[in-house]
């Protein structure tokens, strides 16, 4: 098992790191050289994301009058919006904090039995606790008490707000087959879906010669004289009609002689002139881009997937051409939402590197709230300092200064360039964040820490933070949803932490490798380690009060 510990104080212009250490003997630092599925530490940057959201409705609409509050049209879906609207009317003149307090008491079911389609499929989550199943809770005890449903559905609110803020967004698009906007929003759907499938399909057959590409996708196919004639025509067309008849013979059983006469009808009946990709796909029952593939690479061997992706620019839109058909309606409803999800994650996205999010995409699926998206313990850190510093994002340093040959004529002096520092969030939510997070000491699931800090005088340093747990496994599902075979990948647990007004950090237990199915620890470990360590670390934390100590202390 690998711990690593990482401690900061706030400084004026920067945060200094007073301690990171870790007991794994390798190059890798997992505490900001790692992708790690951190789970529900993942519900603080979404309730970030959620009190960001109501900031910003509090700055656009709380200098409106009820009459101007009354004529703004909100699409239904956008909840957050409609309801920052009718509390508005409601209290008129409220400052940002009461309204934050207020969204904060916002309910959600956290029942398990809804399903959720996301991330281009239908999914369903569970809590942790049974109890959970049948209670509906505010955002506050959801996050205090780490309820997945409860966030689950906060983040549905999150995203439909992003896919649906924007003046006349979508509901028109959505409800008018006529709106000229929806074709747009089918061909980039076309584009995007057809890239996927592209990169999918080039993983599998890349490097493989056109003997054994062509073995590889006969493997999923039940050969009859059309879908051998669909398949030839799209990865062989130029070889002709005899190649046509030998591929016929070394694929379809020999005692089943075909007239070559309708071989012959066959051949032409399928080629590209007379039936469309997406037809021969359809017949054949192989997607038609992985026909489109095993053909590219036959006749472009070693070609790369930024290449195949600009060659099938034409392919990918003919795939979906049947969506832009005026009687496909519910289906095109269906495509536009799945990519205005999109769209509203890619909102969340750069919400989330603002916040220090590390990575250069999210999982687009509410799963996100619960780690889909993946996290490092440094990057959550950070994110902590954000708030400890009033919505302020500041520099790390590591090292103030290094002196060396002090008193020669060889003596230098390197110093650190203070870097810039950005606010990014406003000072209000990092305040109802630091509140909320503080009862998950107080009273939640790191109640362990609390009381865990204590000054020579007898006085206490307040505890905040969120706790997560990562079980990564890699799950086989059959055609009617039952799980065929379960890889463990890796295990973690995660506490990232405030401690009184002026130090924060992270906390991580991890385990890589199928061996991780061995442990079931979950984050109350790396809650009661930070207990343990407390009486280490309270002598750094001492001399706070007479302000930021000049040397850095750091721990390999």
């Amino acid at each position: 098992m690998v711990y690593s510990v990482t401690l900061l104080e706030r400084g004026e212009q920067m945060n200094y790191l007073r301690l990171q250490t870790d007991n794994f003997d390798q190059p890798l630092d997992i505490n900001d050289g790692a992708k790690l599925d951190l789970g529900s530490t993942a519900k603080l940057r979404t309730l970030v994301s959620y009190l960001d959201i109501i900031a910003n409705l509090h700055q656009r609409y709380s200098a409106l009058d009820a009459g101007q509050l009354k004529e703004i049209e909100l699409d239904p879906k956008d909840t957050l919006s409609r309801w920052s609207l009718d509390y508005l009317l409601q209290h008129p003149g409220s400052e940002l904090d009461a309204m934050l307090q207020a969204a904060l008491e916002r309910r959600y079911s956290a029942n398990p039995a809804e399903s959720f389609f996301t991330g281009g499929g239908l999914h369903t989550f569970n809590n942790f606790r049974r109890e959970d199943n049948s209670r509906t809770l505010s955002v506050r005890e959801g996050l205090r008490n780490s309820v997945n449903l409860v966030f689950v559905r906060l983040m549905r609110d999150v995203v439909h707000h992003y896919m649906f803020q924007a003046p006349g967004s979508s509901a028109t698009l959505l409800r008018d087959s006529k709106d000229p906007r929806r074709a747009e929003y089918l061909s980039r759907f076309a584009d995007r879906e057809g890239r996927e499938f592209i990169h999918r399909f080039v993983a599998k057959y890349q490097g493989k010669s056109a003997a054994q590409a062509e073995e590889l996708l006969m493997q999923s196919v039940r050969p009859t004289p059309a879908r051998l004639a669909s398949i030839y025509q799209t990865i062989a067309p130029e070889a002709g009609l005899d190649g046509f008849k030998t591929f016929v013979k070394d694929h379809l059983d020999s005692e089943r002689e075909v007239d070559p006469e309708r071989l012959a009808k066959l051949h032409e009946q399928y080629s590209p002139e007379n039936a469309s990709l997406a037809d021969r796909g359809f017949v054949a029952t192989v997607h038609p881009l992985e026909l489109w593939v095993v053909g590219y690479l036959r006749s472009h061997p070693g070609a790369t997937a930024a290449q195949m992706i600009a060659a099938s620019s034409a392919e990918r839109q003919a795939v979906y051409h049947w969506l832009f058909s005026t009687n496909r309606k519910h289906a095109q409803d269906s495509r536009i939402l799945s990519l205005l999800e999109v769209e509203g994650f890619l909102e969340i996205h750069r919400q989330w590197k603002r916040m220090g999010y590390p990575f250069d995409a999210l999982v687009p699926s509410y799963a996100s709230a619960l780690g889909a998206s993946a996290d490092r313990p440094a990057a959550l850190a950070e994110l902590m300092g954000i708030l400890v510093n009033g919505g302020v994002r500041k520099p790390v340093e590591r090292i103030q200064s290094l002196h060396f040959a002090a008193g020669t004529p060889y003596e230098t002096l390197l110093a650190h360039q203070v870097g810039k520092t950005e606010r990014v969030l406003p000072e209000e939510v990092a305040r109802a964040v630091l509140g909320v997070i503080r009862e998950v000491v107080d009273e939640g699931t790191a109640k362990r820490a609390r009381k865990a800090f204590v000054r020579v005088d007898g006085s206490e340093l307040a505890v905040g933070g969120k706790t997560g747990t990562g079980d990564h496994r890699f799950d086989v599902y059959g055609a009617h949803g039952q799980l065929l075979r379960s890889r463990v990948v890796n295990r973690s647990a995660t506490f990232v932490f405030n401690i009184g007004e002026r130090y924060f950090g992270s906390i991580t237990a991890y385990v890589q490798g199928p061996q991780a199915a061995d442990y079931d620890f979950t984050s109350a470990l790396p809650v009661q380690l930070l207990k343990v360590l407390a009486p280490s670390l309270m002598p750094l934390m001492e001399p706070a009060t007479d302000g930021v100590a000049q040397g850095g202390h750091c721990g390999g």
